[in-house]
């Protein structure tokens, strides 16, 4: 699977905002047949941050994600909403799924 996870620094008159100002572009990528989640966090740290977990399939799915019209739309829409450009770690990974964290586990 294909695992990225992102840091958007969001300007601050629109962090609040920024769920709703993304949330068609959320639901239009969790709705692709080859993404496996898709799911933004605040930071407890700085409230003008996001981050973004998600994954795909595979390499297929994951071009078809960055072709697709909604990720055209994102292009150009986000950037008046940001304070610089996304951070992002992008990686393949050999599994399809979340781990359990074995050092907590839950008995």
């Amino acid at each position: 699977m294909i695992f990225i996870t992102a840091k958007f620094l969001i300007k601050p008159e629109f962090a609040d905002q920024w769920p709703e100002l993304s949330r068609e572009f959320t639901e239009s990528t969790r709705a692709e047949p080859g993404c496996l989640w898709f799911d933004w966090s605040r930071s407890v740290d700085n409230p003008h941050e996001y981050v973004i977990v998600e994954a795909f399939r595979d390499d297929d799915a994951g071009a078809a994600h960055v072709q697709s019209d909604h990720f055209t739309k994102a292009r150009q829409t986000f950037p008046q909403y940001l304070v610089a450009t996304p951070k992002i770690v992008n990686f393949t990974v050999p599994q399809d799924d979340w781990s359990a964290l074995g050092e907590f586990t839950v008995e």
